[in-house]
Formats: structure tokens, sequence, C-alpha cells
């Protein structure tokens, strides 16, 4: 199953900026990958190219990666004959030829949109279903559904609000099906709406980047009480837990935690050591059903994340701390400085190297959480990884706006074509049985 053409162009994501798509082209017809984009970025991600020329696109234009696609690895890609089914041979001679560590001469933006779109061609050609495809290309032999986690209130560097931590989420851990925690999620979704029109008025349900609510509040404890009220209201409680992406980098200064870092005039009493930060954490986690914390701490702040991870029983998620690359991955390991892999295609530029980055944490008895980027396109790819993988929990933001919906929806289609044999994670989503 060769290779006939590949096509790559710009086109826009959620947040209005460019990005890449990919058109693949095999006997079977055409396959066609878009590439999201983080907005908190860590800074050990592999290298998105952006054109840098300040008069287009205020800089962020990917013609650079687009013509990367179009005039050198798609001809060379094509004359190498190698099999759309044979991904791992695909995505190891792109990383050869780009040659550098983190993908910086074409960009991970260019492979990641040929090594997608690579996969789905693969399915096509097996005859599967693309999550059969990377479920067999993974050696995962359980189709588990997840337990999605709905980012319902959005602070940080995804929302104009006062709010330091970046997102709360509910995860319908209760459901008894996929179908069920997206009810669930809908439904204490719209409660929420209820409760903050209630009580910071109408313009307080305006939408961040991922759907949440961003009202404008500066205690983060006040958006887990929102969260809670909207869970009882919704009558869920004890079927819904919390989770938090705090994006700590975000707000790290001088060995010191900003609680008020969007303000000019930050107060510096807001301003918390990292043992200050983590008895922060710890009374949330006593106070509400806080069931996963992601970045808590700055990306290199290694002796923070060890000694909160130890101190704990939740899960602690690395996202950028590990930034799916698997040498960040066995640091964290040996330093047991988290206990969950947050998985982002993006953020290390091929299929290959995603899979094996679940992998290296599932055999170190981490759980997986696969997730979108602030910046979406309507690809709903990483709802076939995350079935196909199996890890048993997926973050792509609120029931809210089609680019986030799409991945909830494509889970549904899943669903509906296993049938009676559609298993779904729910209390176990840290290690799907």
């Amino acid at each position: 199953m060769v290779i006939q053409k590949i096509v790559a162009r710009q086109i826009f994501d959620s947040r209005g900026n460019p990005t890449v798509e990919v058109d693949l082209t095999t006997n079977l017809g055409m396959f066609r990958a878009a590439v999201p984009s983080g907005a908190s970025t860590g800074v050990h991600e592999a290298l998105e190219l952006r054109d840098n020329d300040k008069n287009n696109y205020h800089g962020k234009g990917v013609l650079k990666a687009v013509e990367n696609i179009n005039k050198i690895i798609a001809p060379e890609v094509i004359k190498s004959g190698i099999c759309v089914t044979a991904q791992e041979d695909m995505d190891n001679f792109m990383l050869k030829l780009d040659g550098t560590e983190n993908k910086s001469k074409f960009g991970a933006n260019a492979i990641l949109g040929v090594s997608l779109a690579v996969c789905k061609a693969g399915a096509a050609a097996k005859g599967v279903p693309l999550y059969q495809h990377i479920a067999n290309l993974a050696g995962n032999p359980n189709i588990i559904l997840p337990v999605p986690a709905f980012n319902v209130i959005n602070g940080g560097s995804h929302a104009g609000n006062k709010l330091a931590m970046q997102e709360f989420m509910i995860l319908p851990t209760g459901a008894t099906s996929f179908t069920e925690a997206m009810k669930i999620g809908s439904e204490v979704y719209h409660h929420l709406k209820k409760v903050i029109n209630n009580k910071f008025g109408l313009d307080a349900t305006a939408v961040g980047d991922e759907g949440g609510f961003a009202p404008n509040i500066l205690n983060n404890k006040d958006a887990l009480f929102l969260i809670q009220d909207a869970i009882a209201k919704a009558g869920y409680t004890g079927k819904v837990e919390i989770g938090m992406d705090v994006a700590a980098s975000e707000f790290h200064k001088d060995g010191l935690y900003d609680l008020d870092f969007k303000n000019p005039n930050s107060d510096k009493s807001l301003w918390l050591s990292p043992d200050k930060l983590t008895e922060l954490y710890m009374e949330f986690v006593k106070e509400f059903p806080i069931t996963s914390i992601e970045d808590p701490f700055d990306q290199d702040h290694w002796d923070a994340w060890s000694k909160m991870t130890a101190g704990t029983n939740i899960q602690i998620v690395g996202d950028d701390l590990t930034v799916t690359n698997p040498k960040r991955i066995a640091t964290a390991v040996e330093k047991k400085a988290c206990n969950c892999l947050l998985l982002k295609v993006n953020q290390i530029g091929t299929v290959t190297e995603s899979i094996k980055a679940h992998n290296l944490a599932k055999s170190n008895g981490w759980g997986t959480m696969v997730s979108h980027r602030s910046g979406e396109t309507e690809d709903t790819f990483i709802a076939d990884l995350v079935v196909g993988l199996s890890t048993g929990q997926i973050k792509t933001g609120a029931p809210c706006r089609s680019e986030r919906l799409a991945k909830y929806n494509q889970i549904l289609r899943i669903e509906e074509e296993l049938g009676a044999g559609a298993k779904f994670a729910g209390k176990s989503f840290r290690k799907p049985q």
C-alpha cells in the first residue's frame, strides 16, 4: 500500500492561528490529518516550527513547515516506498531525515502531520478501524473506553480571568458507560452555567479556549466550590470526581509560585513556596473529591514533584514535566516525580513515539491521560488513540465547542460500533482492566 501523493497546506486552529494539515493519498483514497497547538507549552517539547514573520499572522504562520513537507518530506517518503502499514518504519525514516533531537529541522508539526495521516491510511489498508490499528501497533489486546475529563472552569493562560490555576475538570468515574459519562458531563456543565450566572451574572458564563467557563475569580478554591455545587444540583454527588491542571510553570518565579501572576501589581502575599503550595493542594484534596492534579509545580522543580507524589495517593500527572518524551519520562520514573503521563502527540511529534511513551509509562505502573491542546482542530485522531491504547482517561475540553466535542462524539461512535462488548474504564480509569 504505497503512498501516491502527499500535500500539505496551512489551515486554522480553534484559536484562529495557522496550523498544518496534510492530505495523503493511496489507492484506497485520501487521508487527512491536522496538527494541534498548545498555549502553555513546556520548554522541553519538540519544536513547533513557526515562520516568525511578524508581518504575517503575528509571526505564527506555518508556511515553512508546510514547505518542508511538500518539498522535502513528501518526495523522500514517496521515494522510500515504505508501506503505510509500517508506521514505525515510516516514523523512523522521517526522524532520520530530520536528524535533530527536537525535530527543529522540519518542525514537529510537519513530521506529525504526515505521521498521523500515515496512521489513518494504515488502518484503511489493514481494513480495520483506526482505534484497532493503533491497538495492534501498541500491542494492546484489550479495548477499553476512557473516562472523559471535562475542563469546565478555565484559568491560567487559557482565560482572561484572574485565576492562576489553568483547568478545573470533572471526571464522571461513577458512570457505567461512555454514553452515561457524556450525559453526566453535559448536565453538570449546564448546571454550572446556572450557578455561575446566579452568582456572577451572565457575562461570567463566557467560555475560555477549551469551552470551560471563566468567571473572574482569584481564589482557586472558589472554582472548586462552584463545581461541587453544580455536581450536587445535577444530582451526581459521589459519581463525579474533580481533576485539576495547575500548569504551575506558568506562574513559577524565583523558586516561588505567584497565584496573582495575571495582575501587573501582583500581591506578594499570594507568592507561595513549594511546601506552602503543596499544603494548599492537600487542603483541596481533603475538602473536595479531587482525584487528579496535573503539573502542580514547575517543569524543572523535580524535588517538589517527588515530595508531593510520595505524600499522596491521588493521581499526579506530568505534562510540562514529561512532555511525552521517553527521556523525560525515564527521569521522572527514576525520581518518582509523578504517577501519570499526559500524552500529547504534538509534544513528541510522531505516532510511534507517542505509543512508546505510553508503553514506557504503563510498564512503570503509571497511568496515561490522553490530551488535546488548547489550539485544536476538527481532527478526531486522539479519540481513536485513547481507545486504541486503552489508557482509561482523556481530556479534550468542556462539552462545548465543536473542536472539543468532535473527539467525544467520535468515542460515542466507537462505543456504538463495539456494541455489547464495549468496556468503560469507570472507577479504574488510572489502571483500566
